[in-house]
């Protein structure tokens, strides 16, 4: 073995280790996040009950009736009711205060989670740099590769978010739940050992096309939690605006999220941001297969299913932007395009044969574990 074969082996060494650690440490994350929402039970918040409480009518009832003259007498008139309506993107609801709920010991445990998340980060983005050491090249030549990415790349938007002041705090324990998940498939299901790569992905291409690919799942998949969220925490509202009284789980979990006005605005212009972004990472794709196999689009099954992704958010971006397709409609909307994207990625790389068949793992390896 020549010392570079023997130097790249000990860097996928290396980088299965980060990757492993990194799992760990998103694990303890897990359970700050955890311990964050639990201390934040025990806090009474209230704010969405309260906001959607007729006040309006409550005063008018308690108001003094109004005399008035009439035909040389005076009559009584009783004010009449006001009638409050909760429609969807017009409540006056405030934001819940997050996960800690106001409890100074929540909140402590979720600045722990925090830092726990930004350390494994660190640690998967240095697993996925010294995967790229290893093979000398960029680091997303199967769908191992692609996850580890991926999930980095998920949590690190996760962090800039945070870093640039936003109300995403509770997107912790939602997101390291499903980076767990992720890179536990990632290291079971699909791992695959450090190897070149086929000649159709030679070129510079792969650093412009697949990088852009890979930030817009991470965003499409912080806009889909969005999108999941606003759903439940918009029922919530629903029901207390006519009259019912949700389960003492569901009130202390989605008093502390956003209003369901502030989840719909965050999921739509999460996903808006990162159109323009797909749209050029399928004309970079195009260019890319001119240059490797002579056209720039044949309908193979992974082209298909970017084009697919790309009509389902042009579609919900254009119901969102249509007065009648805000809110409900337009977030199932949403998750179907999300739907698309995940299908585009797991469904057609493991499913489907095609040009774009990398991934290195087939119906054969999942059957192995199980699936």
């Amino acid at each position: 073995m020549t010392l570079a074969a023997a130097t790249n082996e000990n860097l996928a060494e290396i980088s299965n280790v980060l990757i492993y650690s990194a799992m760990a440490v998103y694990t303890l994350a897990f359970f700050a996040y955890i311990a964050e929402w639990l201390f934040g039970s025990r806090s009474k918040v209230a704010r969405t009950a309260a906001a959607l409480t007729p006040k309006a009518e409550a005063q008018a009832k308690k108001a003094p009736a109004v005399t008035v003259n009439q035909a040389g007498g005076t009559a009584v008139l009783e004010r009449p009711k006001v009638v409050v309506r909760a429609a969807t993107g017009s409540r006056d609801v405030p934001d819940g205060p997050g996960a800690h709920g106001g409890d100074a010991q929540g909140d402590l445990y979720g600045r722990i989670a925090i830092s726990l998340t930004v350390l494994a980060f660190c640690l998967s983005f240095g697993g996925v740099l010294t995967r790229a050491l290893s093979v000398e090249r960029a680091p997303w030549g199967n769908m191992y590769e692609f996850n580890i990415t991926f999930s980095t790349t998920a949590v690190g938007v996760y962090l800039l978010l945070l870093a640039l002041k936003k109300n995403v705090r509770w997107l912790g324990l939602f997101l390291t739940t499903s980076v767990l998940l992720d890179l536990g498939l990632a290291v079971t299901v699909l791992y695959t050992e450090s190897d070149q790569l086929v000649p159709a992905l030679h070129s510079y291409w792969l650093y412009i096309h697949v990088s852009t690919a890979i930030l817009c799942g991470a965003v499409f998949y912080v806009g889909a939690v969005g999108a999941i969220l606003y759903l439940f925490k918009d029922s919530y509202e629903n029901k207390l605006a006519s009259g019912g009284k949700p389960g003492s789980f569901a009130t202390s979990v989605l008093e502390r999220l956003p209003a369901s006005a502030s989840l719909d605005k965050f999921a739509y212009r999460v996903n808006a941001a990162v159109f323009p972004l797909w749209t050029f990472t399928i004309i970079a794709g195009a260019i890319w297969a001119g240059d490797a196999w002579g056209r720039y689009w044949g309908w193979d099954p992974k082209e298909t299913w970017s084009f697919i992704t790309w009509v389902a958010y042009a579609g919900y971006l254009h119901a969102r932007a249509t007065a009648g397709w805000k809110g409900r409609r337009a977030a199932y909307l949403a998750l179907i395009a999300f739907g698309c994207w995940l299908f585009n990625y797991y469904g057609v790389n493991i499913f489907v044969s095609g040009k774009h068949s990398y991934a290195d793992v087939g119906l054969g390896a999942l059957r192995s574990v199980g699936f």
